[in-house]
């Protein structure tokens, strides 16, 4: 049988440093606008939660899914563009 402390140094042999790349930064910052545009979509969600939904609470969510329709196509479309190089 193995002992715990013999594996240990297997295990944190390579220290993580914790702190995002540089790469992964971008990535998030690219994505803010679909990361606001579903916030906005799950308050207008979580506000009907405990009452009945009004007139008014059903226009509220259909342009907070529109908002996150656009923001992801637009993401979807940025994406495209820097894979294929912009030559269409």
């Amino acid at each position: 049988m193995k002992s715990i402390a013999a594996l240990q140094a297997v295990v944190t042999a390579t220290p993580v440093d914790g702190e995002p790349s540089d790469a992964e930064l971008d990535a998030i910052e690219r994505e803010i606008p679909l990361i606001l545009a579903e916030v906005d979509l799950l308050d207008a969600q979580i506000m009907t939660i405990d009452r009945p939904v009004t007139e008014v609470d059903t226009q509220r969510i259909r342009r907070a899914r529109n908002r996150v329709m656009a923001a992801r196509r637009d993401l979807t479309n940025r994406a495209g563009l820097t894979l294929s190089g912009g030559a269409a």
